[in-house]
């Protein structure tokens, strides 16, 4: 594939793995406190939990083609090498296995576990209530009636996952938003016990575009209360409405904001999601401080990052993390979600409102853990704990090669050559902070 835009360093074909034995991708697993061997790894992903994933009928709207790829997203092509990412002209060395580090296990992503869930579950949000975790995702199932807009799955010990079949968090939706494309849900508690559920929808008015959502509930299950009107709605034609919130409390302030993106590559002029044809439209990151509510806004929204020339179309699905040490960590996505150059970024800042300095290397890339397309990553308040989410492919997910086996089979094109549609599965790892530096290892 091409450079998404002008300054993106030309890719190469990848090559395999420097700390993964033999070739293509495999799923490696670790605990968070020992770690587990690659055949206990191969043996659990054997049983990862599964579901069949159902086709969501679209009314006829103007939806960019890029949106409708991620129904229809195909091979994923070549795949590129982590150092055409660097964003410094000289950056830190990769960490290094040596000696007693041979073991892939004990390598710079070691702490990677997944597919926990293999269906289609994009853009994760974790919350843990009473020793509970729960893992919120983009709605992609059902019609009709049996539309799930949010759906959920859980777990006792952030390994083996449940997915919750039949279960909506918000079953009904606002006055505002068609209902048809639920996305990046997140869930807090709030000060007085209650949930707010953060979620983007496409708006009545302009089906094409979205913007960000409020609800509550008493039980973080649900069901979720959505409020009357958008909690941030740029303008849709101006500048694009809003996606992908993500609700953050600074424990150090007791203040609480929600950060979310500016989706400008929704009125872009085309090109890879959108927005590669100049004039690019900007994609900024705003943060906006609210109440104790979680909802009432207390001033008005500020960027605090906008996409550069590595970051191709857009920037996007950020979060927010405060480390021991009281630097601000801000995640987001960079590249575009169909494609393997989406990655999990992050930049620096001593104040929550910035400056942000960016990483010299993003956190997550295509072929960093045997991933492919991580992003839309989450961190866990007051944990270590992330979740995000990477495509399933045939190199990956049993299931998707024998659905292109057979498709191989009944028709004579090569299995690697088989378009398939896009599903994103959940993994797992543990992230540790030192300084402005962080560690999946």
């Amino acid at each position: 594939m091409a450079a998404a835009t002008e300054g993106i360093l030309e890719k190469q074909p990848l090559l395999p793995h420097p700390s993964r034995p033999g070739q293509g991708f495999g799923t490696h697993s670790l605990h968070k406190e020992s770690v587990i061997p690659h055949a206990y790894t191969e043996q659990r992903r054997q049983s990862t939990l599964s579901t069949r994933t159902k086709i969501i009928i679209l009314a006829m709207v103007a939806i960019p083609a890029y949106l409708l790829a991620s129904s229809a997203v195909t091979s994923l092509g070549p795949l590129w090498p982590r150092d055409a990412v660097i964003r410094s002209p000289d950056p830190a060395p990769e960490p290094q296995l040596t000696g007693a580090q041979t073991d892939p296990a004990s390598g710079p992503f070691a702490s990677v576990m997944g597919p926990l869930v293999s269906s289609n579950f994009p853009d994760p949000a974790i919350i843990v209530v009473d020793g509970v975790s729960y893992a919120f995702a983009t709605n992609n199932r059902g019609v009709g009636s049996d539309m799930v807009h949010v759906q959920v799955a859980t777990s006792q010990d952030n390994q083996t996952w449940s997915l919750l079949e039949h279960h909506d968090a918000l079953p009904d939706v606002g006055a505002w938003q068609t209902g048809a494309r639920v996305w990046a849900p997140d869930v807090v508690q709030v000060d007085d016990g209650s949930f707010v559920l953060y979620y983007a929808d496409e708006v009545t008015w302009s089906t094409a575009h979205h913007c960000v959502g409020a609800a509550v509930s008493k039980d973080v299950l649900g069901p979720y209360i959505p409020q009357d009107q958008p909690f941030a709605c740029p303008d849709v034609t101006t500048q694009g409405g809003a996606i992908d919130p993500d609700g953050f409390l600074d424990v150090s302030t007791n203040k609480r904001y929600v950060v979310y993106k500016v989706d400008g590559n929704s009125i872009g002029h085309g090109g890879s999601c959108g927005n590669t044809v100049e004039p690019i439209v900007p994609t900024p990151l705003m943060l906006q401080e609210v109440g104790p509510d979680g909802i009432s806004h207390i001033g008005d929204p500020v960027a605090i990052l906008d996409r550069d020339v590595y970051d191709g179309p857009l920037i996007e699905a950020p979060t927010l993390h405060r480390s021991d040490e009281g630097v601000y960590f801000l995640f987001f996505s960079s590249n575009c979600f169909t494609t393997p150059k989406y990655d999990v970024s992050y930049a620096t800042a001593s104040d929550i409102y910035g400056p942000y300095t960016r990483c010299n290397r993003p956190l997550l890339v295509t072929s960093d853990a045997d991933l492919v397309g991580p992003g839309g990553l989450d961190i866990l308040i007051g944990g270590d704990l992330v979740v995000f989410h990477g495509h399933m492919t045939i190199n990956n997910d049993p299931a998707q090669l024998k659905k292109a086996q057979a498709i191989s089979a009944s028709t004579g094109k090569p299995v690697k050559d088989v378009n398939l549609p896009l599903i994103r599965g959940m993994w797992s790892g543990t992230a540790t902070f030192s300084g402005t530096s962080i560690s999946l290892g």
